[in-house]
């Protein structure tokens, strides 16, 4: 038995739930060293000047200290990279023995960078499932010399072992469930449950990690796009009600709805077995009126879709999107007719785009009514083809690209560094205070609002009204992502204090019933497995 310790920064991390689940599945000892990073999390709430009295890192090296690791464990993000990477080199001075293991999507990108560094010992590039336990295995065994599939690492004698980059896991049922309460501590698990009933997308977006991840296979890959059985996922969620009461399911699908004939199966049991909120992801290509009813018959509430740019030309030969803007605007009022809440992802500062792709945008928001414009600056992301263009075209010079490799300046585009017309940002930040306020102005507003309105705002005052405009329509509109990442805040504001005055016994999850998430999955009816979608009935 070996002892591992993951180390994880923020909140729930599916990746790490899944590699703890087979890892524990195979008898193995597993631990967590967590920070919040309060103020700092890379993902949503960024304050400089506050976050440095709320550093939590003592904490995490303390965790890692007592658990006592053989195996220390890392699944970042391009932003968490160089923390990951700070918790791994203090890690190795307070014990030098400690193998060290770093995966994800940015380890996949560049694992021949990570390597470079004397703090990480093993790459996993693409999936995990096999790989990790097999590198668990081999620390045990203290064998340096035999490949192992999807991974990188050092040999004793100073070379680099690289294993065949195998295809992906087809049988996603054979997977255990999430290790939900490997987080029970640090995360409050019920106000938004987080799972997947997939994994892949059928595009190839020229800014996205699945632009080079689903070509990673050296040997025949198998389907990108694959499905867990509704019954696999059904007997998981039965679980998690079961343990933490669930208000809101958060499927973090890349596009929850591929396959129509899985959804009237899944969509059936869900609304007869678990019968609570849900969310999604989807795209503009796969979401219709039958899809947009089911949805909403079943219980979903907000779901999320990319559009990026309206301007088709663009996006199909630079983003690689191949949408029509009638598709856009067909889903969204789809999904408008079934009271289902629309939120759509926007991006800034995408290379050569037209300016008038944020006009089209803002004429088609206003008209069709979402109800979040959640907006983006583009960052380059390592490994992807938009990355590669802006480095052969000059947009960005060597020594950027490897600041952005090594995860020391993520948010490039977001300085603003690369875009040298000063007419040009200002006029983004303009649309982007329009685009999220605009959910919750009256239709005639919507309609009428211009960027030259809001460029009669002193400029020092416009983001800090382009962040209050989201926050206030996010609760406005009781978006569940708001209200759980405002408890979790809380939680962890108070955990500190009480850390300070010298009490650690506050637990973030309430588990109501002690039920194991290593069970298997539970069996369904021929009923059910024979039902049509038609069977659901709004209560």
């Amino acid at each position: 038995m070996a002892k591992v310790t993951f180390a994880a920064l923020g909140t729930e991390q599916l990746g790490i739930s899944m590699l703890s689940a087979i890892a524990k599945r195979d008898g193995h000892q597993v631990g967590l060293a967590f920070s919040a990073s309060l103020f700092h999390d890379r993902f949503n709430l960024e304050m400089p000047w506050l976050s440095p009295y709320f550093d939590d890192t003592q904490e995490v090296i303390k965790a890692i200290e007592k658990q006592q690791p053989d195996v220390l464990a890392f699944s970042p993000l391009t932003s968490t990279y160089q923390w990951a990477l700070g918790i791994a080199e203090k890690a190795k001075q307070l014990n030098p023995e400690v193998k060290t293991v770093f995966g994800g999507v940015h380890a996949s990108a560049v694992p021949h960078l990570l390597l470079k560094r004397p703090a990480i010992d093993y790459v996993v590039v693409g999936e995990g499932d096999v790989a990790f336990p097999k590198i668990i295995q081999s620390i045990q065994n203290q064998d340096d010399n035999t490949p192992i599939v999807n991974t990188k690492f050092k040999s004793k004698s100073g070379g680099i072992i690289s294993g065949l980059q195998s295809g992906f896991i087809q049988d996603l049922d054979s997977l255990p469930f999430y290790d939900k309460p490997l987080w029970e501590e640090h995360v409050r698990l019920g106000d938004l449950y987080l799972t997947m009933a997939s994994r892949g997308c059928p595009y190839r977006c020229s800014f996205c990690f699945n632009n080079f991840f689903a070509k990673l296979p050296e040997e025949k890959s198998g389907k990108y796009v694959r499905l867990r059985s509704p019954e696999h996922m059904i007997a998981e969620l039965k679980i998690a009600q079961k343990r933490y009461k669930i208000e809101v399911v958060d499927f973090q699908d890349d596009v929850f709805t591929t396959s129509k004939k899985w959804l009237q199966d899944f969509l059936y049991r869900y609304k007869k077995e678990i019968n609570k909120p849900f969310q999604i992801l989807t795209h503009p290509r796969y979401m219709d009126d039958d899809i947009a009813k089911w949805l909403s018959d079943a219980g979903c509430v907000w779901v999320q879709m990319g559009v990026q740019s309206m301007d088709e030309g663009f996006k199909k030969g630079a983003l690689l999107r191949y949408e029509r803007s009638e598709d856009v605007s067909a889903a969204i009022d789809a999904m408008n007719k079934y009271k289902m809440k629309v939120k759509v992802d926007h991006m800034f500062g995408l290379p050569d785009e037209p300016v008038a792709a944020q006009e089209n945008a803002r004429a088609l928001y206003a008209n069709h009514g979402t109800k979040r414009i959640q907006t983006f600056w583009t960052c380059f992301l390592p490994g992807t083809e938009m990355m590669m263009e802006a480095i052969s075209k000059g947009r960005i010079t060597e020594e950027q690209a490897q600041k952005i490799n090594e995860g020391e300046d993520f948010y490039f585009f977001r300085n603003t560094e690369n875009i040298k017309d000063d007419n040009l940002i200002n006029l983004y930040k303009a649309y982007e205070v329009i685009f999220r306020i605009m959910p919750v102005l009256p239709k005639y507003l919507r309609l009428n609002l211009r960027p030259k309105h809001i460029q009669k705002i002193p400029g020092f005052l416009i983001r800090p009204l382009s962040m209050l405009s989201d926050i206030i329509t996010g609760f406005m509109l009781q978006n569940p992502e708001f209200k759980a990442y405002a408890l979790h805040n809380i939680f962890h504001i108070k955990k500190f204090f009480m850390r300070k005055m010298g009490s650690t016994n506050i637990q973030a999850s309430k588990v109501f019933e002690d039920v194991s998430f290593t069970q298997l999955p539970l069996k369904v009816s021929d009923e059910g497995q024979n039902a049509t979608f038609e069977k659901i009935k709004v209560a």
